[in-house]
């Protein structure tokens, strides 16, 4: 009797891409730990490298830049080329936001801690996740914020000081959340990653 093939793991293969965030190494831990391949590669990898690693999908990381700057770091084009799922966390929700033509200004309030989101049932991202309770708690930790969505865009979570914490455009299959749900502090935060 054969015994059965392992899985492949590199079956199903995600792409993260960082932007100098303390947390990148807990993003791929996070991806690793639901059962998925990932690799990590800064945001100004050559374009071929990321189409030749054919990715399934794509997670921007945060990081201590501002989009808000002249030469910080911008998402590779490629990312959109591909066709594939993208979530933006903090400095990528805020890049994804300025690439679609949404604004990202600097908060009166650094935010760094816990905080409360309320977010929206029929999130496609996070809807799934809060049936009738609406609120989690979660992980902040950014100077800057989205103050207005890009076309195509719906917000998808609030919090006190981040009025956009979550944003998604379900058709392009784009995500973006302010809060980090790869730090243990984020409830859900698993669940995201799965």
């Amino acid at each position: 009797r054969m015994q059965s093939e392992p899985a492949d793991i590199h079956a199903e293969r995600l792409l993260i891409i960082d932007f100098g965030s303390q947390y990148t190494q807990l993003i791929a831990r996070r991806v690793r730990e639901c059962g998925v391949y990932c690799e990590i590669y800064p945001f100004d990898v050559d374009a071929k490298v990321m189409r030749e690693f054919s990715p399934k999908g794509i997670i921007l990381s945060g990081g201590p830049e501002s989009v808000t700057a002249q030469a910080t770091p911008r998402i590779p084009e490629v990312v959109f080329d591909l066709g594939v799922p993208v979530l933006g966390i903090c400095y990528g929700m805020q890049a994804l936001a300025q690439r679609f033509g949404g604004r990202v200004s600097p908060s009166e309030q650094r935010e760094f801690g816990h905080a409360s989101i309320e977010a929206d049932v029929s999130s496609r991202f996070l809807g799934h996740l809060l049936s009738d309770d609406k609120s989690c708690d979660v992980w902040m930790s950014h100077g800057d914020k989205v103050t207005e969505l890009p076309t195509g865009f719906v917000r998808t979570a609030s919090s006190a000081n981040a009025p956009i914490a979550a944003m998604e455009d379900p058709d392009k299959r784009i995500y973006g959340v302010q809060f980090h749900p790869e730090v243990n502090d984020s409830e859900f935060g698993k669940e995201m990653f799965e």
